[in-house]
C-alpha cells in the first residue's frame, strides 16, 4: 500500500543474489520475484524490498539502519538462522522489553530479532 510520506519500502546489499533468496526463504519463508539478474524482489512480508547486487553490506558497525525482526519463539528462529547459514553477532541478551540478538545473513548484512516473552 503506498502512503502517503511513510515509508514505503526497503533495499539491501546482497553479495549472492542466490544465497539470499536461499536464506531468507528457508527462515523467514520469504517469497521473490525475480526482476533483472542483480535485483529481486519481496512483498507482503509486512514491507516490501529488493535486494541488489553489491559488494557491500549492512552493518551497525558502519552505522547502517538495523531492521530487526520479531519473534514468538526465539531460539527457534536462531535455530534456523543458524542451519541457513547465517552467523550470530551478539547473543541473546536481555532489554527491558524481553530479549534480543543480532546475525548476520550469509552476505553479511546485519539484522537482529527479538522477543517480549521473558
Amino acid at each position: 500500500m503506498n502512503v502517503h510520506e511513510k515509508i514505503n519500502y526497503i533495499e539491501f546489499p546482497s553479495q549472492n543474489i542466490k544465497k539470499t533468496k536461499g536464506f531468507f526463504e528457508s527462515v523467514f519463508n520469504w517469497s521473490f520475484e525475480n526482476f533483472w539478474p542483480d535485483y529481486i524482489a519481496f512483498s507482503n512480508e509486512w514491507i516490501n524490498g529488493w535486494f541488489y547486487k553489491s559488494d557491500q553490506c549492512t552493518s551497525t558497525k558502519n552505522w547502517a539502519c538495523l531492521i530487526v525482526f520479531f519473534s514468538n519463539d526465539i531460539l527457534s528462529t536462531q535455530s534456523k538462522i543458524e542451519k541457513a547459514g547465517g552467523t550470530i553477532i551478539k547473543p541473546l541478551f536481555t532489554f527491558p522489553w524481553g530479549s534480543r540478538f543480532h546475525f548476520t545473513d550469509t552476505n553479511n548484512n546485519e539484522y537482529g530479532v527479538w522477543t517480549d516473552k521473558s
